[in-house]
């Protein structure tokens, strides 16, 4: 594989350096946003291309792949920013933008792309862990149309999202792939309960409930119970953007942590002349670099399209990401001694960031099965 990035990548990069340098100020990175400020930033983010950048050309988007994708979430990664770009951009407008009819792709996508309109996969159930085949929210046939009952969790910034993507099952059992049905279901509509809530990083999920949700036949997307192939395809897409994300975090707790070495004195001489720290953040550099040769990997085989290669690939970038995002946060807190247990201190920030995207889109663990049945 041929990991080297081109004119338009390095161009791609470094507006989006640009962007998170003058939207997320260094010393504000990982403070919850108030709800204007997520709005002024997504309307940023619309502007510059970002929103539309794996959507297609003629719903408004920029029609690029999974490796565009990489290069704009580990820069997004440095900074901790983003918000919902994984959730809304890459995995739901993904879904649509992969198995929607031409009316729904008109409908929903140049919202998407131009930033008016968020939207949320809602896969996750009580009880299923990272397996979403443990569906028992119920899709039936009613008259002309479908109705849904049940309750979704960890629905990723589904407070803010005005289309919700509901996996329900309407047909087979627990835990098969068949029968599962995708459903367009708008947050505010009749029977639609949201409740949201912070998560360990300070970023947004939400809880869904749906009682009697009557909808249209329009409101299918894809055909009835064949959903599962489009759904694991977008989670994986999701999953190498994260794992992108993980590796420009690890880059800026390796640039914060040298810099601490270098200017913090202890028995006056800086830390940085302690063999035991420099191997540390050796360690550190080894482990980013590791972070971002699977990072791209996993972009690549998403890009290429082979449902096996990518299952092997995202899981095992995803487990990497997991493992040495929470180790190399720890060790970067450990080595800036009790100040990195502080909010004021940058690096606390990027640890929970860390540990929350090992939990999304399936853990460590469950990508570690996952890539020993592959």
């Amino acid at each position: 594989m041929d990991f080297s990035l081109n004119d338009d990548h390095l161009a791609l990069r470094d507006a989006v350096q640009r962007f998170c340098e003058g939207e997320f100020p260094a010393e504000q990175r990982g403070n919850p946003a108030s709800p204007e400020a997520s709005a002024q930033r997504w309307t940023a983010m619309a502007n510059l291309g970002l929103l539309g950048l794996p959507l297609p050309v003629d719903q408004g988007g920029s029609g690029l792949g999974a490796v565009e994708v990489m290069v704009a979430a580990q820069e997004m990664g440095r900074a901790l920013a983003g918000d919902a770009f994984v959730a809304s951009t890459v995995v739901a407008g993904g879904l649509i933008a992969g198995c929607a009819s031409p009316a729904q792709r008109d409908q929903w996508l140049p919202a998407l792309a131009s930033g008016e309109l968020q939207a949320a996969l809602a896969v996750n159930e009580e009880d299923a862990r990272h397996d979403w085949t443990k569906c028992v929210c119920q899709a039936r046939r009613a008259g002309e149309g479908w109705v849904l009952e049940g309750r979704k969790t960890l629905v990723l910034h589904g407070d803010s999202a005005g289309l919700l993507l509901v996996l329900a099952r309407s047909g087979g059992v627990t835990g098969e792939r068949v029968g599962l049905s995708l459903f367009a279901v708008d947050a505010q509509a009749p029977g639609v309960t949201v409740q949201g809530f912070d998560t360990l990083d300070g970023r947004r999920a939400a809880h869904v409930t749906l009682r009697a949700v009557a909808l249209g036949m329009d409101r299918l997307i894809g055909d009835a119970g064949q959903a599962a192939d489009a759904v694991e395809a977008a989670l994986d897409a999701g999953a190498a953007a994260l794992c992108a994300e993980a590796a420009g975090a690890v880059e800026a707790l390796l640039t914060q942590t040298a810099d601490h070495l270098r200017t913090r004195k202890q028995f006056g001489a800086p830390l940085a002349k302690f063999q035991v720290l420099q191997h540390r953040a050796a360690d550190m550099l080894i482990a980013l670099e590791q972070l971002k040769s699977m990072a791209c990997a996993a972009a690549m085989a998403v890009e290429a399209g082979d449902p096996v290669q990518r299952r092997r690939l995202v899981s095992a970038a995803k487990m990497l990401a997991g493992q040495q995002g929470r180790t190399q946060g720890l060790a970067a807190i450990q080595m800036h001694g009790a100040m990195g247990m502080t909010d004021e201190c940058r690096v606390g920030h990027y640890a929970k960031r860390l540990m929350v995207i090992d939990q999304l889109f399936g853990d460590a663990a469950w990508h570690r099965q996952r890539l020993a049945t592959a």
